[in-house]
């Protein structure tokens, strides 16, 4: 074997050894929202609704606007250049990987009472919501 093909068979080895690193990485890093069970078990029912398009993935996002300039973005949309891939208990979940400074360490809730209905986001980057709690500002 020549020295050229040596040095190709080695370099191989080592793109093959970081691209496992890669992956396994990617499998392990964390959410960086979580979801509680109640949003779980309506996200679950959503996605098991007759005509639901299961090429898409849970969008969670800002946008601005809103009440305290930014608004949460929470719903089912394809996958862009910006996104990064997770998933919370088998929920496919998308995020533009900007919005993450954000969202971090954020709670999203279902809540199905009498005076409430609906998703509810629990921020802790949120310096200040508004009264509904669809918007926050930072």
């Amino acid at each position: 074997m020549s020295e050229c093909a040596r040095i190709i068979k080695a370099l191989k080895t080592v793109y093959l050894f970081l691209y496992k690193i890669i992956f396994f990485m990617e499998m392990i890093t964390a959410a960086p929202v979580s979801l509680s069970d109640g949003a779980v078990k309506e996200l679950k029912r959503l996605m098991s609704e007759p005509g639901f398009d299961a090429s898409k993935k849970l969008r969670i996002g800002v946008k601005g606007g809103g009440c305290s300039g930014l608004s949460y973005v929470l719903g089912f949309d394809e996958v862009q250049d910006s996104d990064v891939d997770f998933d919370i208990n088998g929920i496919p979940c998308i995020m533009n990987k900007n919005h993450e400074l954000y969202l971090y360490g954020m709670q999203i809730d279902w809540e199905d009472g009498l005076n409430s209905r609906g998703f509810t986001f629990k921020n802790p980057n949120a310096s200040s919501t508004c009264g509904c709690g669809s918007s926050f500002g930072v």
